[in-house]
């Protein structure tokens, strides 16, 4: 009888076990490529048009002061590790083989994982980088992922492009090379099989997009794409097209949440990994917005934030408090219930619309490692107002949004001066750029 009764109490325990694993969400993080918070239509955008985003935002949570780095490397560096720039960032398009993402921390937890969409951090090309490393197809193994489709992985750019007749690598294959298929596509369909195939696994997907990066061109829903002649055709009015296409991908994953039963139990995050090209002006409710992108300035570093969660965030709303790129990896530790090794903090009682960050300002560090982007204002304390910079400059974004009049100190309000002091105090934390 003693046996039998430690049979079923086994039992139990185990299906407790599986039950509980079952409850833990499924979480999605797509990251746009080059896309500055003006660019939603929920936001104010009067260029483009994103209602499969806008209608996430509007049941779900829309964040509007999260605070990315202003190029892509150090961005996706800092999201995948949770760690400010200037402890781990070593060099454009490479990340350090010695680090964890989230990828490894969602692995080591018992979910499926996944990344699909753009790599390039392996850093080809670079010849402080050890050829082993920048050819090594296995990377992303390494950094927590059981499966992946990418592009830039271990070829550059040169070999193929992304969009049309792309270069994709996948699970250690090159796919063949085909005139007629996108490459947003090819790596969204290969996260909407994934989806399938994990229906009843806790799964992770990072899909880092690969658009709306430039070339600017056609895409499947441009009349220029019927012809091979205009399909790779570069200009900047494709740009519109490439945001809806975008906004239409992510719809195509929504319906398929949707379509397995699982969208009320999947955490869907959407964030844009710097400001919009600066070849791109948008038009907005609130006037013109050049893009940003390579440039610290609140066009470079603002982005877009979306959450859905269902299950969870039971009233919408828009968020105004600093979101840091740090906290996302603090997020997933959260839910994960680990504890958080990363330099960020947990957003899940925002998700839970329990409370707000008690948070006054967020850093950034940024040494973008790449091309002639000036490092004279590139390390900066902010709160959701105001500047400062390790140089001293200080300025008020909301009447100075392009940071071209610094204030005086002997114009500051008391108020103002009492912000610049806490300001400093925490940039005393972050470390001088190192001279070049």
């Amino acid at each position: 009888m003693k046996y039998f009764l430690s049979f079923i109490l086994l039992v139990f325990i185990n299906c407790n076990s599986k039950d509980e694993l079952n409850q833990k969400p499924n979480v999605i993080l797509i990251m746009a490529d080059d896309i500055g918070f003006e660019c939603l239509s929920i936001n104010g955008s009067t260029s483009y048009k994103t209602p499969v985003l806008d209608s996430l935002a509007l049941n779900g949570i829309n964040f509007s002061k999260a605070i990315s780095q202003p190029l892509c490397t150090p961005s996706r560096v800092k999201i995948m590790t949770g760690k400010h720039n200037f402890r781990n960032y070593k060099h454009f398009t490479y990340l350090n083989s010695n680090q964890k993402t989230f990828g490894n921390l969602f692995k080591e937890n018992g979910y499926k994982t996944a990344i699909v969409g753009k790599w390039q951090l392996n850093g080809i090309k670079i010849k402080a980088v050890d050829k082993n490393i920048s050819q090594d197809n296995k990377r992303p193994y390494e950094f927590g992922f059981d499966e992946y489709s990418l592009w830039q992985l271990t070829k550059t750019k040169d070999l193929g492009e992304r969009f049309a007749n792309p270069l994709i690598e996948q699970n250690g294959k090159f796919l063949p090379r085909n005139e007629n298929a996108y490459g947003p596509d090819v790596v969204s369909d290969y996260a909407v099989d994934f989806i399938k195939r994990n229906k009843d696994n806790p799964f992770f997907i990072y899909y880092p997009m690969l658009l709306v990066h430039d070339p600017f061109v056609p895409t499947p829903d441009s009349p220029e794409w019927k012809s091979l002649e205009t399909r790779s055709e570069k200009d900047n009015k494709y740009f519109v097209d490439m945001v809806a296409y975008m906004d239409k991908i992510i719809g195509k994953i929504v319906d398929e949440l949707e379509a397995q039963g699982i969208a009320e139990n999947t955490l869907l995050l959407f964030v844009g990994d710097n400001g919009t090209h600066p070849r791109i002006i948008s038009q907005t409710e609130n006037g013109s917005i050049r893009g940003g992108k390579g440039n610290t300035i609140s066009h470079g570093v603002n982005v877009p934030m979306v959450a859905s969660w269902p299950s969870t965030i039971k009233k919408s709303r828009n968020y105004s408090g600093l979101v840091n790129f740090n906290d996302f990896y603090a997020t997933f530790s959260d839910i994960l219930n680990v504890e958080n090794d990363s330099d960020g903090e947990s957003l899940v009682q925002i998700l839970k619309n329990k409370e707000t960050l008690k948070r006054e300002m967020v850093s950034i560090y940024y040494d973008p490692m790449w091309g002639n982007i000036s490092r004279y204002r590139n390390v900066f304390s902010q709160t959701k107002r105001y500047k400062l910079y390790q140089n001293g400059e200080f300025f008020d974004m909301e009447k100075d949004v392009l940071e071209t009049n610094p204030l005086n100190n002997e114009d500051l309000s008391e108020n103002e001066k009492r912000i610049k002091t806490k300001l400093s105090s925490e940039l005393e934390l972050i470390p001088q750029l190192p001279k070049k």
